[in-house]
């Protein structure tokens, strides 16, 4: 099996390079071999690749930046997947996209499923929920794995941004409103493997690690948690703040919880908790610190 993976250099791209592995043979170009915002240069890639699965985990991903770089933004999240999908009908391969909570309403306090309204608050999540559609309207074989509140030991995000804050800032404030599923590139790319070695139906999936959780108590668990490894902070208070405290340039959805029993059901796993994700993903980054 011949497997194109684009967006090598992200969090889960780099995760899905090491797990790929088991599947076949695997063609990651970088940004020197392959620049995804040249959709000529992409499509004439794919096709002289000719992959059996296409895997893609690129994507503009700055969602504040994303309402000044629309254009961008677009091209990545909504343009570049529509083509990946109309290669992938045209050449009976398989396509692997990952999209986001942030295509549903964030509203309320239930776990959406992929059944679950529609109706993004911002426009990174319009761009989000716009390649989903553009690959379910494209008849090809595909799986879509919407995820939430993605992190890793690697490249920046929440927790790695926590440890560093905590090592010369005494006082956090910390959102305590908005609420969601932290969840590891690792455990992505694992079950992106599982799906493609199981011959998982084509169709959207919620994945995201179980249970749930605020921004402020995710900080205060990495925290505690942090200090197991022996992790050196001069951190004192973590102030719960409400997200009107905290504005952005991009509206952020309360609620981000995850219903992944579709997921579960289809490859009959246990999906693992955030607590157990963070404890392992902690280890992993300090212990190279």
């Amino acid at each position: 099996m011949k497997i194109l993976l684009l967006g090598k250099s992200g969090q889960v791209g780099f995760e899905l390079k090491r797990s790929l592995s088991l599947l076949g043979d695997i063609v990651a170009p970088n940004r020197h071999e392959l620049d995804l915002e040249k959709l000529d240069a992409v499509n004439d890639f794919v096709n002289k690749t000719k992959p059996d699965v296409i895997v893609n985990a690129a994507a503009w991903t700055d969602v504040d930046g994303a309402e000044t770089n629309k254009n961008l933004t677009l091209r990545l999240n909504t343009v570049l997947p529509a083509l990946l999908a109309t290669y992938a009908k045209e050449n009976q391969c398989k396509l692997v996209h990952y999209s986001s909570d942030y295509v549903y309403p964030g509203t309320g306090t239930q776990a959406w499923s992929e059944e679950s309204k529609t109706s993004p608050i911002n426009y990174y999540g319009v761009t989000k929920l716009e390649s989903d559609q553009a690959i379910e309207n494209s008849g090809s074989d595909y799986l879509i794995f919407r995820t939430s509140w993605v992190y890793s030991a690697r490249r920046n995000n929440f927790m790695k941004t926590m440890l560093r804050l905590a090592e010369s800032k005494r006082e956090l404030s910390i959102i305590d409103d908005q609420i969601g599923s932290p969840t590891t590139a690792r455990l992505i790319a694992q079950t992106t493997v599982l799906a493609l070695h199981s011959n998982l139906k084509t169709g959207v999936y919620n994945l995201a690690a179980k249970g749930h959780v605020s921004w402020h108590q995710f900080a205060e668990s990495i925290f505690t948690k942090a200090k197991l490894f022996d992790f050196d902070s001069v951190l004192e208070k973590i102030n719960a703040i409400p997200t009107r405290e905290y504005p952005t340039p991009a509206k952020r959805p309360l609620n981000s919880r995850m219903n992944v029993s579709k997921l579960e059901s289809a490859l009959n796993i246990t999906i693992p908790s955030w607590e157990d994700e963070l404890a392992d993903t902690l280890e992993e980054y300090l212990e190279k610190k």
